[in-house]
């Protein structure tokens, strides 16, 4: 994904042009010019100068001075200016030769956006997750489990004491109606511990009217709750005994496992805009959320690496108009015949993408002016 996302940063900046040209992407009291210095990223020098510090590529796309953003160094000076048609620029003065000792500035490093990506996983098969071993109990019966318990699991043949596991819980299954790629609806529907679909009174079944189980299923999700470390195989037949090394929430009986990714993120990103847009890309699942997410939250999109989306791709998040009725030309009385119009579509936000599966991808919303709600469509960004 990170060499696809290089690859595709120098062809279409373009596409930020209006949005970040004006004098209001410009941060309050940025300075004149900026000596880079070694510990920069490509992030903090951005946030110098910009609001908006993923925008970092626009300011550059026009530059003849700088043939490769990516390689700046230590020593470096950056100078703000502006073109004829007001819009700023950085203009770069080399003072420095690269070498091994004096490595260029990274991009958006993922220390960064670590504290607020969730590992989340999508299964084309809903037997990956159904046959999975899975937690039985765990130590003096207790009804849950925290670190440094011991958590006993049923299925997992083969185990070596030492070998490390992820712990994941089942959470929707993505799915999608009508072949028509222009009009059709995609929804999420929650997953019970036995990944069938959960029909609580809470559940929140669809997105606009229920479509009675039919449909094409795009995959389904779990997200990585903790890791555990085999430690003693027993009898067969009987649960392995592992300890729960870590868990970002209580680990109950039910939840899967399954090999661990020591890599699940990038160590980069270069926001960029994607080259064409997903045909009706839109959000179909929160992480940590509800009926809205917010700045700095995981939402699921749906479209993956099978429709052109990578890492680092940023798009705009746009809600559609609700559909009212006309009061003034419709009756006070009888609204059986009411004449009804369809508000505008208004823009919330940005999102930038962190992690692609074939149809789905996940992404971190980068800013927002209102809340991003299920359903909302995704454009290219202005």
């Amino acid at each position: 994904m990170l060499k696809k996302s290089l690859a595709l940063l120098s062809g279409v900046m373009i596409a930020f042009a209006a949005y970040a040209g004006g004098s209001n992407m410009l941060r309050h009291g940025h300075p004149d010019t900026y000596v880079v210095r070694k510990g920069d990223t490509l992030w903090s020098i951005a946030a110098r100068f910009l609001n908006k510090p993923w925008l970092w590529p626009e300011l550059w796309q026009a530059n003849p001075q700088i043939h490769n953003p990516h390689h700046i160094y230590p020593g470096d000076v950056l100078s703000l200016a502006y073109l004829g048609n007001g819009e700023p620029s950085l203009v770069l003065k080399p003072r420095v030769i690269a070498t091994p000792l004096n490595q260029a500035v990274a991009p958006i490093p993922l220390s960064e956006l670590q504290t607020y990506l969730v590992d989340l996983r999508v299964f084309d098969h809903r037997d990956t997750l159904s046959k999975a071993p899975y937690v039985v109990g765990f130590e003096q019966n207790e009804l849950r489990g925290i670190p440094g318990q011991f958590v006993y699991v049923m299925g997992l043949h083969d185990a070596k004491p030492g070998e490390r596991f992820a712990v994941v819980r089942p959470s929707h299954v993505f799915t999608t109606f009508n072949a028509d790629a222009g009009s059709r609806d995609q929804i999420a529907q929650d997953l019970d511990d036995d990944v069938s679909q959960y029909n609580g009174p809470w559940h929140r079944n669809t997105i606009g009217d229920g479509h009675f189980g039919k449909g094409h299923t795009l995959g389904y999700e779990a997200q990585v709750i903790g890791t555990i470390a085999v430690l003693r195989v027993n009898k067969p037949g009987e649960p392995v005994t592992t300890l729960l090394q870590s868990s970002t929430m209580e680990i109950r009986k039910g939840d899967r496992i399954l090999p661990l990714d020591p890599h699940p993120y990038d160590s980069n990103y270069y926001p960029h805009a994607p080259k064409a847009l997903p045909p009706n890309m839109r959000v179909i699942a929160f992480n940590d959320a509800f009926d809205a997410a917010g700045p700095k939250q995981v939402v699921a999109l749906s479209a993956g690496s099978a429709e052109g989306v990578n890492n680092g791709q940023t798009y705009a998040i746009w809600q559609p108009g609700e559909h009212i009725i006309n009061d003034v030309e419709s009756s006070s009385f009888d609204h059986t015949f009411s004449k009804k119009v369809t508000l505008p579509s208004e823009f919330v936000g940005h999102v930038m993408i962190f992690r692609t599966f074939d149809h789905v991808s996940y992404g971190l919303i980068m800013d927002a002016q209102g809340p991003v709600k299920l359903g909302d469509k995704l454009e290219l960004p202005e």
